[in-house]
């Protein structure tokens, strides 16, 4: 076991972007044994889950002539649209039938508010609405975590820049997460991680 002040999160990994799912990354479902596994390190394990309405406004099919994966000017800034995925209710959206969700003490859901997309476990993309993860793991008395799941220059990433932020050690296992690398996307959530102090394990 590790420490009983260290947490894993278990970032996205939703059918939707699995193999064959809506927004997959390659390879998506390979490191789900390793993550099972991980669980029963850990005194504190959380669930973070995908979980938008059909009207999301990152949707490129909410904007009329825009395209997946470009960018759109939101009021909090830019936003990559992306195909729709993890509707609330859908197959995409649940949790991959391999995946242990047991161990799980908390489950997040974000990105559920229409206006704004959520990539971090702590905050959505207006860097202003907390999702409350911080205060629980700090009430429960969490000083370390280690990051999981997909897709690490997205979700994983922004979860462990916001991990610092708010004041914990955070480890980020690239071996048990999978990449979109969208346009150079990891080379950059590397870079900007790794400045931020997150390091990267195998």
């Amino acid at each position: 076991m590790r420490a009983a002040d260290e947490a894993l999160i278990v970032v996205d990994v939703q059918n939707d972007f699995c193999p064959a799912g809506a927004l997959a990354a390659a390879g998506g479902d390979q490191i789900i044994p390793r993550i099972n596994a991980l669980m029963d390190e850990f005194a504190t394990v959380v669930l973070t889950q995908d979980w938008h309405p059909a009207d999301h406004s990152s949707f490129a099919a909410n904007h009329p002539g825009a395209a997946a994966f470009s960018l759109f000017d939101m009021p909090y800034g830019p936003q990559v649209l992306w195909p729709v995925h993890c509707v609330q209710g859908t197959a995409g959206a649940e949790f991959h039938p391999a995946l242990r969700r047991d161990p799980a003490h908390l489950i997040i859901r974000k990105g559920f508010r229409s206006a704004i997309d959520s990539y971090s476990a702590f905050f959505e993309n207006d860097r202003k609405t907390p999702t409350g993860l911080a205060g629980y793991l700090h009430e429960i008395g969490v000083k370390k975590l280690t990051l999981v799941g997909l897709a690490t220059d997205y979700c994983v990433a922004y979860s462990a820049l916001d991990g610092v932020e708010h004041g914990f050690s955070v480890d980020l296992l690239e071996g048990a997460c999978r990449a979109i690398d969208l346009n150079g996307s990891l080379a950059d959530a590397r870079a900007r991680t790794l400045a931020a102090g997150v390091v990267w394990r195998d």
